[in-house]
């Protein structure tokens, strides 16, 4: 043996990893080294044997074909991870080599042989296959997943993998996603979520948002849509960010249904708040009581008291229609009661309260929700018509009285055929009771049609003295009182005339009514900037205070004196509305003592 095949030799038999080598057409193996002979199973009977002689369970691998190939060729031949399926230990195991076929040639140049020099990468490439294996069950999850998830490289932004429900999310084509930067194929959001994005890459801090309003530009058409979403940094094994995931989800339906609920709570809320209605919540068990500013308010308070402080409030006669009316709400579930209580201020309130009663499983009451309302001036108005029905009732009843005697009377007369002047003067009393039930009639057709916005105007131009002076001409017949006239009493104005008299004659009336010790009615014209104002100042008690901001109201009758005044009432409500029609304002100026001036002003044309 040559020396330097000896030396070839011991290199082999010293070397760590399987090196062999085949001669010849057959392939015959003449070097194989302990390395070989452990990774084949085989021990050093093998060598001399041709290859598919010494490893059978490789003829349907193509390990073979390379070595021959090699041999035929002279050139070299490698390979990575090559599957190697071998009989060890009694059954068929699959390895993984890296190895090289290298030719051998003798002194005259011509391949004698095949030197095959391996490594074993069998745990490596098992390790690849496991993460390709968890790569692929991982993008399989993400393919599958309910919710949107997009995995994107951090060095570029690029976008690895999106998954389909990430696709219909943004409302975009997998082509406009896959292989393109997020901001590319997202546009629309790159101004706001960019710069976080960026953050989270720098930082390896997360970023998660819930209920996000987000613009998107979805199947080409522009939306506003709410997403709860995350910005998930992946670490790579050295510490730095590899990709970010993104993982998304619509949650625009559940946004808009509470906003929807939160729309109605608060429309309910103002409405309540609208009506001023108090709200209250007994616990039943607890007797625990939870009320709102205004039902607080109600009840005089301007915090929150306890039930105990509450019930002390009512009027001392109608403590027992509340007790009755709660007893009474267990058993029907319903509450509902009027009553006055005393605020401690010692003013008297009337109150409406409404509740319902809630249950348990056992049927036992456990909670009280209800509505306080204060209907004082609702009872005050309803005393109001109470009082005007038997006004008009009285007001009415005069008249015909003295009408039924005077017809009466009159029929007398004619039947006898005497005494033709008293005749004469039941005839003219008989017309005075229907002139005066004529007025009373038709002040309650006024106030139907006001209430029912029938009450047309017929305007026309005229002068405010020519009317002033035919609508008091009944005043300066009687030669009770002496009227005066004052102010720019030319000025033309533009109103219905008609109804324009009936207001002077209200307040003239008015003046002789509850003045009737002030003889003196002045009426003064004045031409404003853009109105004409008309004024009627009598010189009696005048008015109190407290009453002035009711006298416009419908059913109002003045009587600080004592004394009971004819008529039922309308007189300021109906010129109220009048002048309202008109687009102008009324009023009145006065002080108990001093006499009074009622005004009222029609724009010029």
């Amino acid at each position: 043996m040559e020396p330097t095949e000896s030396l070839f030799r011991d290199i082999v038999e010293i070397s760590p990893f399987p090196v062999y080598v085949c001669t010849g057409n057959n392939m015959i193996i003449s070097v194989a080294n302990n390395a070989t002979l452990k990774a084949w199973d085989r021990d050093a009977s093998v060598i001399g044997k041709p290859f598919f002689e010494a490893l059978p369970e490789l003829e349907d691998q193509p390990f073979l074909g390379y070595l021959q190939g090699v041999y035929r060729t002279g050139k070299p031949f490698h390979s990575d991870a090559e599957r190697a399926d071998l009989l060890v230990g009694g059954k068929m195991q699959t390895f993984y080599y890296k190895f090289t076929y290298q030719p051998m040639f003798d002194a005259e140049g011509k391949v004698y042989g095949v030197a095959a020099f391996n490594t074993d990468v069998t745990e490596l490439e098992r390790a690849r296959q496991a993460v390709e294996e968890s790569e692929m069950t991982l993008y399989n999850l993400v393919r599958q997943a309910p919710v949107g998830i997009c995995i994107i490289r951090a060095e570029d932004l690029m976008i690895e993998v999106v998954n389909d429900s990430y696709l219909k999310l943004v409302g975009k084509r997998r082509k406009d996603m896959e292989n393109h930067s997020i901001w590319e194929a997202i546009p629309e959001a790159a101004q706001l979520y960019a710069p976080i994005m960026n953050n989270v890459i720098s930082s390896g801090v997360a970023f998660s948002a819930r209920e996000h309003e987000v613009f998107l530009i979805r199947n080409g058409e522009p939306e506003i849509v709410f997403i709860d979403f995350v910005y998930e940094p992946v670490l790579h094994f050295d510490g730095t960010i590899n990709t970010i995931m993104i993982i998304a989800i619509e949650v625009t339906d559940k946004v808009v249904a509470r906003r929807n609920i939160e729309d109605v709570e608060e429309r309910g809320r103002l409405a309540i708040e609208a009506a001023e209605i108090g709200t209250f919540d007994l616990d039943m068990n607890t007797d625990t009581l939870v009320t709102s500013d205004r039902f607080n308010s109600i009840f005089g308070f301007t915090t929150a008291v306890s039930r105990k402080k509450l019930a002390g409030t009512f009027h001392v006669e109608d403590q027992e229609l509340r007790i009755r009316a709660h007893e009474a709400a267990l058993k029907s579930g319903y509450l509902f009661y009027e009553a006055r209580v005393i605020h401690p201020d010692d003013s008297v309130h009337w109150i409406r309260s409404q509740a319902k009663v809630y249950y348990d499983n056992d049927d036992k009451p456990k909670r009280m929700l209800g509505t306080v309302l204060d209907i004082t001036e609702f009872k005050r108005l309803q005393q109001q018509k109470d009082d005007f029905i038997s006004v008009a009732s009285h007001e009415l009843k005069t008249p015909m009285t003295s009408l039924k005697a005077s017809i009466q009377i009159l029929d007398k007369l004619i039947k006898n055929n005497s005494n033709p002047e008293k005749v004469s003067v039941f005839i003219e009393k008989a017309n005075t009771s229907l002139t005066k039930m004529h007025h009373l009639i038709e002040s309650l057709l006024n106030v139907s049609k006001i209430t029912a916005g029938q009450l047309a105007l017929n305007k026309t131009h005229f002068k405010a003295d020519e009317m002033i002076s035919e609508s008091c001409d009944h005043i300066l017949l009687n030669g009770d009182h002496s009227l005066e006239l004052t102010g720019d009493t030319d000025v033309e104005l533009f109103a219905d005339r008609s109804k324009i008299e009936q207001v002077v004659i209200n307040l003239v009336n008015n003046a002789i009514k509850y003045a009737p010790l002030s003889y003196k009615i002045i009426i003064d014209v004045r031409r404003q900037r853009r109105s004409v104002k008309i004024s009627v100042q009598d010189f009696g008690e005048g008015i109190a205070y407290d009453k002035i901001p009711h006298l416009f109201e419908r059913y109002y009758r003045v009587d600080s004196t004592g004394l009971q005044y004819s008529g039922l009432g309308l007189g300021l409500y109906i010129s109220a509305e009048i002048i309202e029609r008109h687009n102008g304002k009324i009023g009145v100026n006065s002080e108990a003592g001093k006499g009074s001036t009622f005004w009222f002003t029609l724009p010029v044309s």
